[in-house]
């Protein structure tokens, strides 16, 4: 096989890497960093086109060390991150890398504009959430393998979220385009108000189903054996670390960018799921999910964008997802699809109409009732007058 097939998906490393060094390099290069990181998506992703490619991969297991060096990969970006920001000079580190590089970096570091460390705030809840987040998607996934669930956790952990790995597999891909799904913002929700709703209804998902799980095994909801209070401490664990590396500003700093990188996976959730409906007693189908096959988006993303697939077919590796052309797409790659997500009359205007098609051309007789349903609620004029239409047809 080309070898181009397997290093598309080490294109994450070096999007990590050029954050990680634009965080040690301070001041306008920080600012610098996380533009060429918004470009290379944006652009990249306008003018690459699409990937429809589903090669076979010959040795799998290249591609799942390569997702556990994230671990490594995230950590040190967000140490980077937390230097930057650090009154002091941790470990000694900025003073080895100046000797190393040629470049005083703590001078850089402290001469930094506040502008620069909100750059660096959100920079760094980008990688986690891009690092972090969808690759742990991909390793909790794998129940049957205790080392990719493990990395996965603590990626994870980054984003106060371990509870994602309970939830979102056995909750969300249960119940997904359903009104029993966190993850799934109805129709005319906005964005913001979602990132709150699914976040709480999220957690209490994972509660009740970890409480079922130690139910039937005769373990106590308080104690060792439970997986949501195991992963509150691990992020508790990486607060505790950031404050020994910088006093309590730094812990600040870092729950910041946690909780910019939890926001950026709801965001996520949103405009994957955004509108869609189904009856939870049938089986999901790719069409309830919105799909993307935006080249860029897929190789540093894991086949992400293959959304449609993943919910069809939730145990099947990223490698060997398939591109679904003819699914629900979204309006652009991933960070473009965010972007207008956050920005909701720009949203609302250019989803009415896909979700009204996705009514027309993709649900079937009883979708189109729940859907009818959905536009009368949604506050949206263009689908209430087509709930109208409907009902008067």
């Amino acid at each position: 096989m080309n070898a181009l097939h397997y290093l598309k998906y080490f294109l994450f490393q070096g999007i990590g890497l050029l954050a990680a060094l634009s965080l040690l390099a301070g001041g306008i290069w920080t600012s610098a960093g996380l533009l060429a990181i918004l470009a290379f998506y944006l652009v990249g992703d306008a003018i690459a086109g699409d990937d429809t490619s589903t090669p076979h991969f010959k040795h799998p297991g290249i591609l799942t060390v390569q997702l556990w060096l994230a671990l490594p990969l995230l950590g040190f970006i967000v140490f980077a991150a937390l230097w930057s920001v650090s009154a002091g000079d941790p470990l000694g580190f900025g003073a080895a890398l100046s000797r190393l590089s040629g470049r005083d970096l703590i001078a850089a570091r402290d001469a930094t504009a506040g502008i620069h460390h909100v750059s660096a705030w959100l920079l760094t809840g980008l990688m986690i959430g891009m690092i972090g987040t969808i690759t742990a998607h991909e390793l909790t996934h794998r129940t049957w393998d205790r080392v990719s669930m493990l990395i996965g956790r603590w990626l994870l952990a980054f984003s106060f979220d371990t509870v994602f790995a309970i939830e979102h597999v056995y909750g969300h891909h249960r119940y997904v385009s359903t009104t029993e799904d966190p993850a799934t913002a109805p129709r005319g929700r906005n964005v913001y108000w979602h990132v709150l709703v699914s976040t709480l209804k999220g957690n209490l998902s994972a509660w009740h189903i970890e409480r079922r799980r130690l139910a039937r095994k005769g373990q106590s909801l308080f104690g060792w054996h439970n997986a949501v209070l195991r992963g509150h401490a691990m992020s508790l664990l990486l607060v505790a670390a950031a404050w020994g590396i910088g006093g309590w500003r730094v812990a600040l700093f870092f729950i910041a960018c946690a909780l910019w990188g939890k926001a950026l996976l709801e965001i996520v959730n949103y405009m994957e799921h955004y509108g869609m409906v189904r009856n939870p007693a049938t089986p999901v189908q790719p069409r309830h999910s919105w799909n993307s096959n935006r080249r860029i988006s897929s190789w540093s993303m894991f086949n992400l964008t293959r959304h449609s697939h993943h919910h069809a077919q939730g145990e099947v590796p990223y490698q060997d997802l398939r591109p679904f052309p003819d699914a629900p797409m979204m309006i652009g790659g991933y960070l473009t699809t965010i972007m207008v997500a956050m920005i909701p009359p720009l949203w609302h205007k250019l989803m009415t109409p896909k979700v009204l098609a996705w009514d027309a051309h993709f649900a079937n007789e009883e979708e189109r009732q729940l859907a009818a349903e959905a536009n009368r609620r949604s506050g949206i004029a263009a689908m209430a007058e087509n709930a109208h239409a409907r009902r008067l047809g």
